[in-house]
């Protein structure tokens, strides 16, 4: 059986208007609150999956070598070696323990603790890594738009590595498996407004919606970040998943909730409901569900 933890290894702020697209201040401020320069505060979690015979990372939050103006201007705070701590401390595991680390996007927030030493090897030595191929392709050749999302001098030598080592599982198609371990299997499904071929995991329980629904906050439809490549594109993704979502009553895991690491909703012919919200503990890096 399964046990699923969330992890939060840092908090980092982004702009409240870009985070909340054409929704008026007005409206988001009563949400979610901003600082004296119009940012607002978000977790880095990630998720850590452990199976029979593997410890398996969604997404590696956004690391620790960026430099003190970088961790000024987003406002981020967290341990040294974030990634490392929490997993020696709370669950004894080693980087070499972790055998899967699953890629939602490439984006800096998402990818940058995937490497150390400023940063050019990777974390997790014996890891295979899941990754779409063509999200890889677009991440080293961006629109102008978003290109200051992807730091591919940090994560194109790491990947090419890993890649030359056979530890490269290529994602393709919108959706399928991503791995299996005896009976326990992490499928994928993509989402394509906020970047090309965004990989959401999901299995019988919980579903990763990485930044398609970044908060509980984003779950009414026109609710779309401004960072989306394609904005119009995420509310037809968001009211697809939430057919799938609901249906199959899966728990929905938020990357950037500060408050709530996932949730359930409902639907109906009004929208989107979360009908149940799972709140973070005092205990924030380690919270148990299964």
């Amino acid at each position: 059986m399964k046990k699923y933890f969330v992890l939060h290894p840092a908090v980092f702020k982004l702009d409240g208007g870009a985070m909340f697209g054409i929704i008026p201040k007005p409206l988001w401020t009563k949400a979610i609150a901003a600082d004296e320069l119009n940012r607002i505060q978000l977790s880095l979690r990630v998720m850590l999956i452990q199976t029979p015979h593997k410890n398996i990372l969604i997404d590696t939050g956004i690391g620790d070598y960026h430099g003190d103006k970088f961790d000024d201007r987003f406002g981020v705070v967290g341990d040294k070696n974030p990634l490392i701590s929490i997993l020696k401390e709370n669950f004894n595991l080693n980087p070499s323990d972790i055998t899967d680390l699953i890629i939602s996007h490439l984006h800096f927030d998402h990818i940058g603790g995937l490497g150390y030493d400023n940063p050019h090897k990777l974390l997790f030595p014996d890891a295979t890594l899941h990754l779409h191929r063509q999200h890889y392709d677009y991440a080293l050749n961006p629109t102008q738009r978003d290109a200051g999302s992807f730091h591919a001098q940090y994560f194109k030598d790491i990947l090419e590595a890993a890649r030359k080592n056979g530890k490269v599982h290529w994602l393709e198609g919108l959706d399928g498996v991503i791995l299996k371990d005896g009976e326990d299997v992490i499928n994928f499904k993509c989402s394509f407004g906020h970047t090309p071929y965004l990989v959401h995991a999901w299995d019988e329980k919980f579903i990763y919606m990485a930044d398609l629904v970044p908060t509980s906050h984003h779950i009414p439809i026109p609710w779309v970040m401004g960072y989306d490549i394609s904005p119009g594109q995420t509310t037809i993704d968001k009211q697809t998943f939430y057919e799938f979502i609901a249906a199959c009553e899966k728990t929905m895991i938020f990357e950037h909730d500060m408050k709530y690491w996932g949730g359930k909703i409902s639907l109906d012919k009004e929208g989107p409901k979360l009908v149940e919200k799972f709140p973070v503990s005092e205990e924030k890096y380690k919270q148990i569900f299964i």
